[in-house]
């Protein structure tokens, strides 16, 4: 059973940063890409980057020099680094296993970003 659990969401300021993890059981990590998606109030599902199991990444046109996707197999941990935040980046994210996709399989981690 795929078993994804998002952390390391919170209230942070306009131009702050944040650190979300993934953690990942019942499948092979390693062997899977991987996505983090996010979804402010009111607005449906909005894909934000993907890994591939080679390592390539790729970024939404609004997070693009803003937010790192990585992973580290040995932990079998998803990563998402929030750079220079704003109010438009508040929403729940989610990560997936699946490559530049849009749903989400765990609860989801909350973004707030509020001066």
């Amino acid at each position: 059973e795929v078993q994804l659990v998002e952390s390391g969401g919170g209230l942070v300021q306009p131009g702050g940063s944040l650190r979300l993890s993934c953690a990942a059981s019942g499948f092979p990590f390693s062997t899977y890409s991987m996505s983090w998606v996010r979804q402010a109030p009111w607005k449906g599902l909005e894909w934000v980057s993907s890994i591939h199991v080679l390592g390539v990444t790729h970024y939404a046109e609004s997070v693009k020099g803003r937010f790192t996707i990585s992973r580290d197999n040995a932990k079998n941990t998803l990563y998402l680094q929030l750079n220079s935040l704003k109010t438009k980046d508040a929403a729940m994210y989610y990560c997936a296993a699946c490559y530049l996709c849009s749903r989400t399989e765990g609860q989801g981690t909350q973004v707030t970003v509020s001066s």
